[in-house]
């Protein structure tokens, strides 16, 4: 098969990988879609997020969607042909927090375009069985690829306990605050603030039902959220989110951030509950229902699509104020024009690889 390969930082080459086998619990997928997401970014910019290094040739992409084209002896053979979403991980179900169900917190976890396990920038990829999600026609295959940023933004509305009639305030708003908004949304919160200071940002927010805030002009703190997601990293956002959360809110750290300081004095007294999150858990059944009550609209996130010869070019796109989602199509050599692509106009060229 084709694979699109991380060799090194600024590194990008196509190479001819071993269509992967099943183990007896898995199934063979072929990839439809993949989303781009931030940490690939990081990874062909800096080699590393983290503790986790790129030492090795590395496949990169892990929100996808596909069809199953074969399975492990384990399996149901009747799934062959089901189209579905990818969770990409396999934790060792063994160990103390998988059997508390908190199994993203699997020291043992393996997890898709995470040094040293290759990601679905490539035609094949495996999944165990119960990780590979029917999807219905409804959905299409970049929504059901971007189930994965989805569970993210759902993963941050359960932490902050979000409950119907909340007031939600979210800083940052690119592709995840824009997600964790409409998640927000579809958990009954009543009233969802998004502050980015790029009017692009803001304006982009605004067409998914956020109000939206300038945070240099306008202040939030008066604002007394239920809850504060994070979607920037940026120390400034951050402690801003702190002053506006009401005494016994929640704040939820998504985006990745350094050392900040923190007031203990102002978190203990006003009794806030600060936490983070770390992928998610039992996340695409709740992501599939809000697809397909239409709580949550994916499909036009998608800002450009690229074929498999162009993952660099995806990589090195993401983050500009036009793009919210980019697309790498694995079964496609090239597109004529992504922007183009992605609204249904442009012809595909090179065809199938």
């Amino acid at each position: 098969m084709t694979a699109s390969v991380l060799r090194a930082v600024h590194d990008v080459a196509l190479e001819e990988r071993p269509v992967p086998q099943c183990a007896p619990d898995e199934v063979l997928i072929k990839v439809s879609s993949v989303g781009v997401c931030g940490s690939d970014v990081h990874y062909y910019e800096h080699g590393r997020i983290g503790p986790y290094v790129v030492e090795a040739p590395l496949i990169l992409g892990h929100e996808l969607s596909g069809v199953i084209i074969a399975v492990g002896a384990d399996v149901d053979p009747a799934r062959v042909g089901h189209r579905v979403a990818v969770e990409p991980q396999r934790p060792c179900r063994t160990c103390e927090y998988c059997r508390e169900g908190a199994y993203n917190l699997c020291p043992k976890m393996e997890f898709y375009a995470t040094p040293p396990i290759d990601g679905a920038f490539c035609e094949y990829v495996t999944i165990q069985d119960d990780f590979a999600f029917d999807v219905p026609d409804s959905i299409s295959d970049h929504a059901a690829a971007l189930m994965e940023p989805l569970s993210v933004g759902i993963a941050a509305a359960q932490k902050g306990g979000i409950k119907v009639g909340d007031t939600v305030l979210i800083a940052g708003g690119g592709p995840i605050g824009v997600i964790a908004a409409q998640a927000a949304r579809g958990f009954g919160a009543a009233d969802v603030v998004v502050a980015d200071i790029s009017a692009e940002r803001r304006e982009l927010a605004a067409k998914y039902g956020a109000r939206v805030v300038d945070p240099m002009t306008e202040s939030t703190e008066g604002l007394r959220a239920h809850v504060f997601i994070d979607a920037t990293g940026a120390t400034p956002a951050i402690l801003n989110g702190i002053r506006s959360v009401r005494s016994g809110g929640t704040v939820v750290l998504v985006g990745s951030a350094d050392v900040i300081p923190l007031s203990v004095p102002e978190v203990a007294m006003r009794e806030l509950n600060v936490t983070g999150t770390f992928r998610y858990t039992n996340t695409w059944p709740i992501a599939r229902e809000l697809l397909q009550s239409g709580k949550v609209e994916l499909d036009s996130l998608v800002t450009h699509v690229y074929g498999i010869e162009q993952v660099e070019e995806a990589l090195t796109g993401e983050g500009a104020v036009n793009s919210l989602k980019r697309i790498v199509l694995p079964g496609v050599r090239r597109v004529d024009d992504p922007a183009a692509a992605a609204r249904g106009e442009a012809l595909v060229a090179g065809g199938a690889s």
